[in-house]
């Protein structure tokens, strides 16, 4: 008899997560803090005259005061611009403390430290092949911060780690689906598109890292290169084509001051070409306009059929 087989445990977006999101945590303001705070000096207060007053047994009963009064769990806080507090009672999430300066939140609770600035990273050169195959040395900045404080400390491990490896995850996608350049007229490359791919960094790596409770502000391209190997052929490349378009250029050019020049012959009766002389001076302008060394003159005393 065959055995039941299970279906596997699902994975991606159907997997199990952390299903949290930031709330403001409950917090007492300057006032309440520095009445908690004189209290503590009380305690503190009182422990000392214990032991001046029973020395024997007096440092017992001080030392539990102190502990009272002077113990992180007293719910004290100081929170600098740009920092918050995510607050924890017994390992239940209660909220985060937003406000800047002296406060006080729930006794006996656990207080972490996420910073809600503005931060920047660069990733490290990867080589990746473009939408032609080529290999090509790239990498980014990313311009980030934490948006829900809750997420960045409950739902990833460690969310900056998740932030550096998700940005280099999106880059190499992003550099795999463009060529790294291409003559073709409206093609989107890497080289000739920047701002339009540094969107599309910036986009793919703000849905990467949206689990983590981070925004992303700006993504550029720092680094864009053809790696070392192909790196010269690629030069070649490039050179052709720029000979190229310069030639058709000049060629344009030409044909068009010859044009002109036997227009004006014409019109001005200076001369009167047939067929043959006129193929013959088309052919002598277009030596003089598109050669790369200076014409040399020569002097004809005969005529063109002798």
């Amino acid at each position: 008899m065959d055995e039941q087989r299970t279906d596997p445990a699902p994975v991606g977006h159907d997997a199990t997560r952390v299903d949290i999101s930031e709330r403001r945590g409950p917090a007492g303001g300057p006032g309440a803090a520095v009445a908690a705070l004189v209290g503590s000096l009380g305690l503190v207060g009182l422990g000392i005259w214990l032991i001046a007053a029973f020395p024997t047994y007096g440092w017992v009963a001080s030392t539990v005061l102190f502990v009272v009064a002077m113990g992180p769990w007293t719910g004290l806080t100081v929170i600098s611009p740009g920092e918050t507090r995510v607050v924890q009672l017994f390992g239940r999430y209660v909220g985060t403390m937003r406000g800047q300066g002296f406060g006080i939140t729930i006794p006996l609770t656990m207080r972490h430290n996420v910073s809600v600035r503005v931060r920047n990273f660069e990733t490290t050169e990867l080589k990746v092949n473009d939408a032609d195959g080529n290999p090509v040395n790239i990498a980014a900045i990313v311009v980030w911060q934490v948006a829900d404080t809750a997420k960045a400390t409950f739902a990833v491990e460690d969310y900056q780690n998740f932030v550096h490896v998700q940005s280099e995850s999106a880059l190499r996608h992003v550099a795999m689906s463009h060529p790294y350049d291409r003559p073709d007229a409206g093609t989107e490359t890497l080289r000739g598109a920047t701002d339009l791919v540094s969107q599309e960094i910036a986009t793919e790596v703000a849905a990467r890292v949206a689990v983590a409770g981070v925004e992303v502000v700006e993504a550029r391209i720092s680094n864009l290169a053809y790696a070392p190997e192909i790196a010269q052929a690629m030069l070649q490349r490039q050179q052709a084509g720029a000979i190229i378009a310069a030639r058709e250029q000049i060629v344009t050019g030409a044909v068009s001051m010859v044009t002109d020049a036997l227009s004006r012959l014409e019109e001005g009766g200076i001369v009167a070409l047939d067929d043959e002389r006129r193929a013959a001076m088309v052919s002598n302008l277009l030596v003089v306009l598109c050669g790369d060394s200076r014409a040399t003159p020569v002097l004809n005393t005969g005529t063109l059929y002798s």
